[in-house]
């Protein structure tokens, strides 16, 4: 590639002289940090991804690294001062899916199926710093492997802060060829968050203070028909929460509704929950109510509460999750 042109009997310059930089080669450059293929995490956007690396330590031991932004479009707490809680539920995830295929040989094609998700956090090392959080992840894979086409695991995650202990979680992960995924989904297959006009219309939610959110547009939940009841009712438009097309209502949406169901029903703007953890049953189709039910059992200690948590669509249990978080006394 011609890097300057001269006219006839023009004297040629050294590149010095003419005040050129040598061009650096690719391979020359240090490693620079970047984030994990967004496909690995089954991610549309490279701005969701939370995941910078990894390296194996151990026969089934890794040490990732990742970064959460400042200021997340959904991932922050209702006042703005710390990252929101669920966020560390969606590292452990990606953490997951990344490992799985990176390392255990699961092919991107694949899909996953998730059983349960549980994470518990210090929320004091949640707080958002003056940039943005650098975090190292301790994952240690259990019981992963093939049996027959299909793979599962279970993984349990460490997230550290700065040297320091910030969260821990878990999940249980398996992945199903196209084929059979296909199978499993039947005609329900052929409905999609891509398509909202085959859907039935979305419900006008509660008011985000009662969710414990801070703009309308993140709520997920709509009035039910008595106290402690709500309908899951997302916004098919999400950014984040239907980051891609689904034909279901996505593990983490079912989450982010137990939390906010939970918030709901201690009716409480003090209330901040520190854990989540969740199964998850069968599929939440889109085309069907999906009813969520809290229970409040009697706690001894005023300051520490819990809130159980299911799904149900018809006749079938879809998930049910604990959601615990501290109160402060009036």
């Amino acid at each position: 590639m011609t890097l300057l042109t001269f006219e006839n009997n023009t004297p040629a310059l050294s590149m010095k002289e003419a005040g050129v930089r040598r061009t650096t080669r690719c391979d020359e450059l240090p490693r620079l940090t970047s984030t994990v293929p967004r496909e690995y995490v089954h991610r549309s956007s490279v701005a969701e991804v939370f995941l910078t690396g990894y390296e194996r330590i151990g026969d089934d031991t890794f040490l990732l690294t990742g970064q959460w932004p400042r200021a997340h479009t959904f991932f922050i707490s209702a006042d703005g001062t710390g990252h929101d809680l669920v966020q560390v539920g969606e590292t452990v995830r990606q953490a997951g899916l990344l490992l799985c295929h990176a390392e255990y040989g699961v092919p991107l094609g694949h899909n996953v199926l998730l059983w349960s998700l549980g994470f518990k956090a210090d929320l004091e090392q949640l707080l958002i710093g003056a940039g943005p959080t650098d975090l190292e992840l301790i994952a240690t894979c259990r019981d992963f492997g093939w049996k027959g086409n299909r793979f599962s695991g279970f993984l349990e995650v460490s997230v550290r802060r700065e040297g320091r202990i910030a969260a821990t979680g878990s999940g249980l992960f398996s992945f199903v060829p196209p084929a059979v995924y296909r199978r499993l989904r039947g005609e329900y297959g052929r409905l999609s968050t891509a398509a909202p006009a085959q859907l039935p219309p979305r419900p006008a939610p509660i008011l985000p203070a009662e969710a414990g959110r801070l703009l309308p547009f993140d709520v997920v939940l709509a009035p039910g028909d008595r106290p402690g009841r709500w309908l899951l009712s997302p916004d098919l438009t999400h950014p984040i929460l239907f980051e891609h097309a689904n034909d279901h209502h996505p593990g983490m949406v079912l989450v982010e509704a137990a939390r906010q169901a939970a918030c709901g029903t201690l009716h409480a703007r003090s209330f901040r929950p520190t854990a989540v953890e969740s199964s998850f049953h069968n599929y939440a189709e889109l085309d069907a109510p999906c009813w969520i039910d809290t229970e409040v059992p009697h706690s001894m200690d005023p300051g520490i509460r819990t809130v159980h948590v299911t799904g149900h669509q018809g006749n079938a249990r879809i998930f049910e999750a604990t959601v615990t978080g501290t109160i402060a006394s009036d």
